[in-house]
């Protein structure tokens, strides 16, 4: 059996901060250091209870492999819309097709590698999980879990710098709940 990898031939737009598609360019060259701006979908699942399912990430992938992720993250593929690919991407991580996806917001992520356009969504779900080849498996995390693991190697550094504007978003539901 080989060993999965990723296609750096696969097309992504490239864009501006709005979104708007200004070029194209393939996976090996958007994760090269040239630093173009490409979109990818975040999908944040969560339980009743208020646990975070987190995607452990395999040893085989080009960026941060091993380090545990957000649930369902991926890139928007060229041609395709933030829906479709938030969509395509639960149902090829995780098994779900059915949820309903809450827009929470847009922000620029940039590392040593690469520049993502990430569009976060999250959603509440219990059904079951299948976490798929393209994943070393997952869990569900209390808030907690998290807040003890946070830099230690544990999370990929993406994953860190969006736990803050997430657990934002989370006490700010809570208090608005009481």
């Amino acid at each position: 059996m080989t060993t999965p990898h990723d296609n750096n031939e696969e097309l992504f737009p490239v864009v501006d901060e709005e979104g708007n598609i200004l070029d194209a360019a393939t996976r090996g060259e958007c994760h090269n250091g040239s630093m173009k701006l490409h979109p990818v979908v975040h999908l944040h699942v969560m339980n009743s209870r208020g646990e975070l399912f987190l995607q452990k990430r395999p040893l085989w992938k080009d960026i941060q492999p091993g380090r545990w992720d957000t649930s369902v993250g991926g890139h928007v593929d060229l041609g395709e819309n933030v829906d479709r690919a938030l969509r395509r991407e639960a149902r090829e991580e995780l098994g779900i097709t059915e949820f309903v996806p809450e827009q929470l917001y847009r922000y620029v992520f940039e590392s040593t590698r690469e520049r993502e356009l990430v569009y976060s969504f999250r959603t509440v779900y219990e059904g079951e999980i299948r976490p798929s080849e393209e994943l070393d498996g997952g869990r569900f995390w209390t808030a907690e879990e998290i807040r003890t693991n946070l830099g230690q190697g544990v999370f990929t550094p993406n994953f860190e710098d969006e736990w803050r504007r997430l657990e934002s978003v989370l006490q700010k539901d809570a208090s608005e709940r009481v």
